[in-house]
């Protein structure tokens, strides 16, 4: 059977410059991986979404928030069960292994990563797991496009284009924003904006998103109604809240390196997932709001629903005692917010830390405009613009991409009404960031090992 597959190829490698031309067959190459990392898409926001329903409305809203101890536990241990026993591979599923396979592996990615990725992302994020779908939709696309180049026999930059086509297609249908899927892949992968790469990406984005448009009616995860227009008299708050995205995005991105560091001192994948766990179950317990990628948490915020995140913690009580402990505790999530990726994470879980610094920007903004407006007076600012603003922020804090940032919340909201607002919180987040710490989260390995090639031209 598989003599016969080759010999097919092989036909197929030698029929093809005759009859298609190479710009024509790389379009169609990038259409087919666009639409196979929307479908791809559409099958992890299902699974999750759907144990989330399950697990939320059911098991903790109906019977009792002790499932919150147990339900990690148990996603984490059948990922790491995966991960041992069926493909067998304990290797990263995020972007800096993308950024690795770019600079030293020719852009080659595991074929099995097209399906473990995501399957793995299901069980960890499905039973509570602390990290976002991005990551991992974006390294199934990526090898799907980059095992598609290597058996179609094509060079390296043809192959790298086309992993670079299924990061994009990935973000675009995750997020339903085609536009953030093309610049996520120049600004964070560093592809060359060229005539040669610019239709492919294009494709690959575009119709990443119309799968999950026409398939997932709920395909945009966050339902926003209303944004208020820019008011350039609060412009200094913007420009204050800017230092404060900054400083958090660092403490983001250093918490999250020394948890990483410390678990990999562990040797024992069992310690590792006993530690983990536990400490997991714990946190979920206390604050129920950190459970899964937290974007259910972040719709209920835009639209004056807060008490929701702290449903059923054992600090429900206190909400209400005083407007300080109220924002306070609200502060307490968003700092706890990478201590829980990152458990998750060193325990063995699948996922990543794009929708984690969204949720932490998220809450930012709304303690941020909550303490203006108990000083200057009620709606003196706009919470929900700053909600938004704080997501792009600390994402282009802990990315070190504004761009993506930018464009990302952009087209979330559909309206271009806050451009300004995320113009100036996310430059002045990434020029302050990049000046303390260089290397983004996804980089700072890379450049310390010396593999940081995708990021220095010279050596590329």
């Amino acid at each position: 059977m598989t003599s016969v597959i080759k010999t097919n190829i092989l036909r197929f490698l030698i029929w093809r410059p005759k009859n298609i031309s190479d710009r024509n067959f790389m379009m169609i190459l990038s259409l087919l991986v666009g639409l196979t990392a929307g479908f791809l898409a559409l099958f992890l926001k299902t699974g999750v979404f759907y144990l989330h329903g399950l697990f939320l409305d059911t098991l903790y809203i109906k019977y009792s928030r002790l499932f919150l101890l147990v339900l990690p536990i148990i996603g984490i241990s059948l990922t790491v069960l995966f991960r041992l026993y069926i493909i067998k591979d304990f290797g990263r599923h995020n972007i800096t292994a993308i950024l690795h396979s770019i600079s030293k592996l020719h852009s080659r990615i595991k074929s099995h990563k097209i399906f473990s990725s995501i399957t793995g992302a299901i069980l960890t994020a499905g039973f509570g797991g602390s990290v976002g779908l991005e990551s991992p939709i974006i390294s199934s696309g990526s090898s799907f496009g980059s095992n598609l180049g290597r058996v179609l026999r094509m060079n390296n930059k043809d192959v790298t284009l086309l992993l670079a086509c299924g990061s994009a297609a990935g973000i675009s249908a995750i997020f339903n924003t085609p536009v953030a899927g093309i610049v996520f892949a120049i600004e964070v992968l560093m592809i060359d904006l060229t005539r040669h790469s610019l239709v492919p990406l294009l494709l690959s984005s575009v119709s990443g998103t119309i799968v999950t448009f026409l398939f997932y009616k709920e395909g945009i995860m966050f339902d926003i109604q209303y944004v208020e227009d820019f008011n350039k008299n609060i412009i200094p708050y913007y420009l204050f809240f800017s230092v404060f995205v900054a400083f958090i995005s660092l403490y983001f991105t250093k918490v999250f390196l020394f948890f990483e560091d410390w678990f990999a001192k562990i040797k024992s994948i069992f310690i590792r997932f006993v530690y983990g766990a536990t400490f997991l179950g714990i946190l979920l317990f206390l604050f129920p709001g950190l459970y899964g990628e937290g974007y259910r948490g972040i719709n209920n915020l835009i639209n004056n629903n807060h008490e929701s995140l702290f449903y059923g913690s054992p600090f429900e009580s206190f909400m209400n005692e005083n407007i300080l402990i109220y924002l306070g505790f609200f502060l307490i999530l968003a700092l706890l917010k990478v201590l829980a990726t990152s458990i998750t994470l060193g325990a063995g879980g699948i996922g990543g830390i794009f929708a984690p610094s969204v949720f932490t920007g998220g809450i930012l903004g709304f303690v941020f405009a909550m303490s203006i407006n108990l000083i200057a007076g009620e709606n003196f600012i706009s919470v929900g613009n700053f909600i938004l603003v704080g997501m792009a922020g600390c994402l282009t804090g802990v990315l070190h991409a504004p761009l993506t940032g930018i464009f990302l919340i952009s087209e979330i909201t559909q309206s271009y009404e806050l451009i300004v607002p995320l113009m100036i919180v996310s430059t002045i987040t990434y020029i302050i960031v990049k000046a303390i710490e260089p290397n983004s989260i996804f980089t700072k390995q890379l450049a310390l090992r010396g593999e940081l090639i995708t990021h220095n031209k010279d050596k590329a």
